[in-house]
């Protein structure tokens, strides 16, 4: 479970809110319209009332018990770069803010956020299974059972081989790639040895890889 705060309630918001809830985690929302958080009132741990380029709302949320802060104002992009920039400054530890282009996405880098998604090409279901866990990089369901994860190696792989752990007879899952500082291996040989930087590229259905992955 994450500790996880999200600013602006737009229909992406709500979509992110609910897939984050059925993930367990523990989430406040925050919106300057009392209208957009009535109906999860009774759904989230916390609601908060206020606008967040003030920073005396900012620094009363106590920025630094969340994992995660998620910045996803609708449709005044002025009003988001600046509420990125505030929690930012103001001490928030990972900052993911909502953008509509390329140009925007930009600005918001350079300004306190850490990742920039896009609600068009990032699903909130998708962006909320990668946030809530410590382990996984990227995701993607393939199909109701199936999904695709980049993932890093567990603890007790490190310095073993792929053969050496037994990847689908113990864990049932197929290494399709490793990515790390030296490029992108394709169909690793089963003598691979495990290292710290490994991103793994992972397909397995969801039963099998998740509980994998607690912790």
């Amino acid at each position: 479970m994450k500790n996880l705060l999200i600013i602006g309630m737009g229909r992406f918001g709500h979509h992110l809110c609910n897939n984050l809830i059925e993930l367990d985690n523990n989430v406040t929302i925050v919106d300057k319209v009392e209208v957009n958080v009535t109906d999860m009132m009774y759904k989230v741990g916390n609601v908060q009332i206020g606008d967040c380029t003030n920073p005396k709302v900012v620094k009363s949320l106590g920025l630094e018990k969340f994992d995660i802060v998620f910045v996803c104002i609708g449709t005044d992009f002025q009003n988001s770069l600046e509420v990125t920039s505030l929690v930012k400054e103001m001490g928030a530890k990972h900052v993911i803010s909502k953008a509509n282009r390329d140009v925007q996405a930009k600005f918001l880098l350079k300004n306190g956020a850490d990742e920039v998604i896009y609600p068009d090409r990032d699903l909130a279901s998708n962006l909320a299974k990668r946030c809530s866990t410590n382990h996984v990089f990227d995701y993607m369901e393939l199909t109701d059972d199936y999904s695709l994860y980049e993932i890093e190696p567990l603890q007790e792989w490190l310095g073993h081989t792929i053969k050496e752990v037994g990847i689908r007879q113990n864990y049932h899952i197929t290494i399709i790639g490793i990515r790390n500082e030296n490029g992108t291996d394709i169909l690793p040989s089963a003598e691979y040895r495990f290292d710290i930087k490994d991103h793994l590229i992972v397909i397995g259905r969801q039963n099998d890889v998740e509980p994998m992955l607690e912790g």
